[in-house]
């Protein structure tokens, strides 16, 4: 797509073949930027804790605990889901702003939040999350 919306700046007299692999290169560069920005701001996230005033030093520490039982949830998402998750709610985007960040249809960004919730609802639900935890440490 990209490079057929490039192709009036392609140079008759150039080789086709570096100018197409040129764009290729460029746009995976691109992705695998957007998706370390994506995984930074994961971890941002999670080592910001959530204070509230009126909250027991108690009730700090195990809502910290569930945030980061939850973000690693969210991190054995499939690459789809957790990019649709991270924009909707970690980013707070729209759907319509998740459809376009994501260049997919609203459709999709739909399907994909159902599916992760579903997974991270299953997830929680089955305490799988606290016993990976708990072996962990």
């Amino acid at each position: 797509m990209k490079a057929q919306g490039a192709l009036g700046r392609f140079r008759p007299e150039a080789a086709f073949r570096p100018w197409l692999l040129a764009i290729v290169i460029n746009e995976a560069r691109n992705a695998r930027r957007w998706t370390q920005r994506q995984h930074r701001l994961v971890e941002r996230l999670a080592a910001q804790p959530m204070l509230d005033a009126a909250a027991s030093p108690e009730a700090v520490v195990l809502d910290d605990d569930e945030r980061h039982l939850l973000l690693a949830a969210v991190e054995r998402l499939p690459r789809r889901q957790r990019e649709a998750v991270a924009c909707r709610y970690l980013l707070e985007l729209s759907e319509v702003e998740t459809a376009a960040a994501l260049r997919i249809p609203r459709g999709t960004v739909k399907s994909r939040l159902s599916r992760a919730l579903r997974r991270l609802r299953a997830d929680i639900a089955s305490g799988e999350l606290r016993r990976a935890s708990q072996e962990v440490t």
